[in-house]
């Protein structure tokens, strides 16, 4: 009788949720269920299919031009993007609910077994000291998870569903025209059609040399300047390092657009000066050999502070007793570099390098605020000497509204650094040997 009473509360919350806590005898926590259950029955009931078939079909009436007593007059038809957004929108509600409806069927059980065993229900006021209690921390993410749902998580599934579409200008841009999914086809045309894989290749391979190179120039020319303020014979080492982060503090945009100014072929300060001395000016932001070297030099600028601050904080926390050993057994200051702070400071710095490194992968404002990108490869789809992946995503999407063809590369750059920054975290010491300055 009693597993009978159990099969009915689970068999009643699963048509209604708040029906199974009733049973149960919890009548304000199956009154608030059964409002909820059947507001979204009522929404859904109205909002599902329509989404779903929005969703999979993404319209099927473009917007059209039609005459109405000589006068043109613009008929809306369907929008295939929003179409897609609200799906994906009434989909995450559905899953969200569903997860609701589950809780409660669950709870029902739950609460039927132990009335089986004899104990008594939980009344809704002890209901709400559990919460209290126990549940409060989950209760106060419920805000934030929402939030990285609708505003983190949904954007990017919109993103990826955009790279199996065709929303490109000019043939497939709403409301005049539709959208239609077109599978993997963006993906081939990024990697067969000779227009689009060279940009992507050229593009990538500089990325590469970019990325890494950024990454390598700033840490060790931080590396450098912080072991020589460290050093005893040094004064005012406190004013040292403050001139030395003073250009982290200045907004980057300020510095970067000044750098633009100093570096500027035809009246900039740097090649007047360097006109005094019946020198030639330089192609600094013109010329693309001269163009790379001048956005990794002025990264060095802006990057440098980050790395030396970093590294001086951790020179700070070696112990002196491992310098008087080693000095004591006769090791010179290069063998004291090489063998204790050398490895201590990867060890504590390395994820730091590895996000540096894809932070330099998508370092959007060092490229598009010095050349945009520029200087301008006839070779390249809509992309020039100097321009990363997401420059050129970026040039895709706001200037060319090519649409899908920015999303795949989108997919292909999350891909390569997740991949690659997990492959290496795994392969540093801070990842294997957590116990190593234990």
């Amino acid at each position: 009788m009693r597993s009978h009473h159990a099969g009915v509360a689970t068999a009643l919350s699963t048509v209604l949720p708040g029906s199974g806590q009733w049973v149960n005898g919890q009548w304000i926590k199956g009154l608030l269920l059964a409002i909820v259950s059947l507001s979204a029955y009522a929404y859904f009931g109205m909002a599902l299919w329509p989404a779903i078939y929005g969703l999979v079909t993404l319209g099927d009436t473009p917007g059209r031009l039609e005459s109405v007593n000589g006068t043109s007059v613009y008929v809306a038809g369907d929008h295939s993007i929003n179409l897609l957004i609200q799906g994906l929108i009434v989909l995450l509600l559905f899953a969200l609910y569903a997860s609701i409806h589950i809780a409660a069927i669950r709870d029902a059980h739950r609460i039927a077994r132990l009335r089986a065993q004899g104990e008594a229900a939980p009344t809704f006021r002890e209901t709400l000291g559990y919460l209290h209690d126990r549940r409060f921390p989950h209760l106060l993410l419920s805000v934030p998870f929402a939030g990285v749902l609708f505003l983190t998580i949904m954007p990017i599934i919109f993103m990826v569903l955009l790279a199996f579409t065709n929303y490109a200008s000019p043939a497939h841009i709403p409301p005049a025209n539709l959208v239609d999914w077109v599978g993997l086809e963006t993906f081939m045309q990024l990697f067969q059609l000779r227009s689009w894989s060279q940009t992507f290749a050229g593009v990538l391979v500089w990325t590469l040399i970019w990325a890494f190179t950024a990454t390598v120039t700033t840490y060790l020319l931080g590396l450098i300047v912080a072991l020589v303020i460290s050093q005893q014979e040094i004064r005012l080492r406190g004013v040292w390092r403050t001139v030395i982060i003073i250009p982290y503090a200045i907004p980057q945009i300020i510095s970067l657009l000044s750098m633009k100014m100093l570096f500027n072929g035809q009246f900039g300060p740097i090649n007047q000066f360097l006109a005094q001395f019946g020198l030639g000016g330089l192609p600094w932001l013109t010329d693309p050999m001269w163009a790379k070297v001048t956005v990794i030099v002025v990264n060095m600028w802006v990057g440098m502070p980050l790395s030396f601050m970093l590294i001086s904080g951790m020179l700070s926390t070696i112990s002196p007793e491992l310098y008087e050993a080693a000095t004591v057994e006769g090791a010179s200051r290069f063998q004291r570099f090489r063998v204790i702070t050398l490895p201590l400071i990867l060890f504590a710095t390395a994820p730091i390098l590895i996000l540096q490194f894809a932070g330099n992968f998508n370092n959007f404002n060092v490229i598009y605020l010095l050349t945009e990108g520029g200087p301008v490869n006839g070779a390249y789809q809509f992309a020039g000497h100097t321009d990363l992946l997401i420059t050129w995503l970026y040039k895709l999407t706001l200037n060319n509204n090519v649409y899908n063809m920015a999303s795949a590369i989108g997919i292909l750059i999350f891909i390569f650094i997740a991949g690659l920054s997990l492959w290496n975290y795994r392969r540093t010491a801070s990842f294997k040997d957590e116990e190593m300055i234990q």
